[in-house]
């Protein structure tokens, strides 16, 4: 093929591919214009995931009638005039791409008026043509309506996720805004209905509320640097959870530079690091960190979405992110509290259990499937089953499952944590909780595969209330969810009313029990891993399973580990960590210097 120049369509379009990824790339440039123009009220109405339709409008300073048009060009830009301009960027667009890349791959009508001018100017473009141009009645400000997106280009369109998925994308996107610009009042209807709105006080804690539900912020801590910091001009600010709150991936840290949200392994780093020795290793906090410093100190133009920067001083940065969330913390562990929510303590940071007693409901007579219950001692009628450890003997209402184990008797307990058992191959330590959640796991999964799950119904009905981006998860999983026993319903928005919850949670509150699964639904589907529904049955099991620092009865110990005898895998929990150490009788004669 011989070499030759693009046409300005194609150019256009491969523009469009770098900056327009999905339904939510275009709101965000969308809503980076309106906040350029200064406006204090940004509406977005999406349709069919955005994919249908896109509407944003502001009540910004609008766009001159003689300029409407040129607005629409390639790299056409009021935000900057020379290359000096770029290190000195303090508005969130600039590289003039974003309406040229969105008009190319979509169909376009824009109203706008200039504060200073009587009549608006309305515009429509379909695939980067202008169709229409025409001056008509408007209030001050823009709105731009973006249909049929990737009309003209396919192989895009098939590239888009599930339409639930476009729509919590979007409430992600202007969610992020709203955090970082808490004096502009955002609206966001989808299909028709309204899924966020903010109040545009100013106050962080306001849309904080807004953007993450109410429990979450009671756990968060608002974190503040010296205003400013005297050797470089720097401010920290914003909100970070106490230890008890936090993920299972780094997807709630948040981070904001001169109100630009940004994408920074460092960062991300220096937050994590600040909670060195206060979370486990594999769990991340909740963080809303705004960091403000000199324009001419960081470069915003690295990246086609202005989503990474580059700092000047990287190491600075870094060490003021991670010092302010530190102190933060450790003034709140130092903070006397009685009861209170935040006090380190209180969440159990320390090295301590506390021992408490719990009824786990574990008979021992009866054989039936859940609770796993299995006689202490061997029967009468019976006398060789229990040693022999591939019988299958026949109970009041079926056999019973095969012997994965040897027969164990109960010895005692360690820490309120770990059962002491012996048997035949030797001494065996088996930590209750992980044994507790194999044993759930399986009962589960035989019940869920066989359509036999019961669910417990709650006392009439309890309402919980989600995030924008939540509720999406929650809508698009609802017949999934009530499969397993989660009978939700909607019930305003961002609001649905629990009906029920699986059996196995019976004695949890239902709006922790449906906030438990929230975390596994987050999590992509990708290849090779475990699908959603076992994760979230995981997820159940860990919840209802006994916990470490629980202390058992004998009965309650023989019992469970009756029920662990007779799972496919009593050696690993549902997650993969082992269940028990196994000391043989050698290993133990070694020791003690027997041989």
């Amino acid at each position: 093929m011989p070499i030759q120049v693009l046409t300005d369509k194609v150019i256009a379009q491969i523009a469009a591919g770098e900056v327009i990824e999905r339904p939510a790339s275009v709101i965000k440039e969308l809503i980076e214009n309106s906040l350029d123009a200064g406006a204090s009220t940004i509406h977005v109405s999406v349709v069919g995931g955005g994919r249908r339709m896109m509407r944003v409008s502001d009540n910004g300073q609008g766009i001159p009638a003689e300029e409407v048009e040129i607005a629409f060009a390639r790299h056409a830009t009021s935000k900057l005039t020379t290359a000096d301009d770029l290190a000195h960027i303090q508005t969130l667009g600039f590289r003039g791409e974003a309406l040229a890349s969105i008009a190319s791959i979509s169909r376009i009508n824009m109203t706008t008026r200039a504060h200073n001018e009587i009549t608006g100017t309305r515009l429509q473009i379909e695939g980067g043509r202008l169709i229409q141009r025409q001056s008509i009645g408007a209030p001050a400000g823009t709105t731009i309506t973006v249909e049929n997106l990737f009309f003209n280009t396919p192989a895009r369109l098939k590239f888009l996720k599930a339409e639930n998925t476009e729509k919590r994308q979007i409430a992600l996107v202007i969610s992020r805004y709203a955090l970082a610009y808490p004096h502009v009042r955002f609206v966001l209807e989808q299909d028709g209905r309204e899924a966020f709105r903010t109040n545009g006080s100013g106050q962080l804690a306001d849309v904080m509320i807004t953007a993450l539900g109410i429990e979450t912020f009671r756990e968060m801590v608002e974190i503040e640097s010296d205003l400013p910091d005297r050797r470089s001009r720097m401010r920290v600010y914003g909100y970070t959870s106490s230890p008890g709150i936090n993920r299972a991936d780094r997807s709630r840290i948040m981070l904001y530079v001169n109100g630009r949200w940004v994408q920074d392994a460092s960062l991300g780093y220096a937050v994590t690091q600040a909670y060195h020795t206060f979370l486990m290793k594999g769990r991340y906090p909740v963080s809303v960190v705004m960091i403000d410093l000199p324009p001419e100190e960081v470069d915003v133009n690295v990246h086609p979405t202005k989503a990474e920067v580059r700092f000047q001083n990287p190491n600075e940065v870094f060490a003021l992110v991670q010092r302010t969330i530190r102190r933060a913390l450790i003034d709140l562990s130092q903070t006397p509290t009685f009861g209170g929510k935040h006090s380190l303590s209180a969440i159990n940071l320390s090295n301590t259990n506390t021992h408490t007693q719990m009824d786990m409901n574990l008979e021992l007579e009866s054989p039936g499937w859940y609770p796993h219950q299995y006689p202490t001692t061997p029967s009468r009628d019976q006398p060789e089953e229990e040693d022999d450890l591939t019988a299958i003997p026949v109970g009041a209402e079926g056999p019973r499952k095969p012997r994965t184990l040897p027969l164990l008797r109960v010895v005692g307990q360690v820490g309120a944590s770990y059962i002491i058992a012996e048997g035949p191959a030797g001494l065996y330590l088996i930590d209750q909780h992980a044994a507790h959640e194999r044993i759930l796991y399986e009962q589960f999964m035989s019940e869920y595969a066989n359509q036999e799950l019961t669910a417990q119904s709650t006392l009439g009905g309890q309402t919980i209330e989600l995030p924008a981006t939540e509720a999406r998860l929650i809508e698009a999983n609802l017949k999934m969810l009530r499969t397993m026993g989660f009978h939700l319903e909607e019930f305003g928005p961002n609001t649905f009313l629990i009906r029920s919850i699986p059996a196995i949670l019976a004695d949890q509150d239902p709006v922790q029990a449906v906030s438990g699964i929230l975390e596994e639904l987050e999590q992509d589907r990708t290849p090779g891993q475990t699908s959603i529904e076992e994760k979230i049955i995981q997820r159940v099991c860990k919840q209802a399973a006994v916990k470490a620092g629980t202390i058992l009865s004998l009965e309650e110990m023989q019992g469970l580990i009756r029920q662990l005898e007779r799972t496919r895998s009593p050696l690993t929990c549902p997650h993969g960590r082992p269940t028990m150490l196994h000391m043989t009788s050698d290993q133990l004669a070694r020791e003690f210097g027997r041989k």
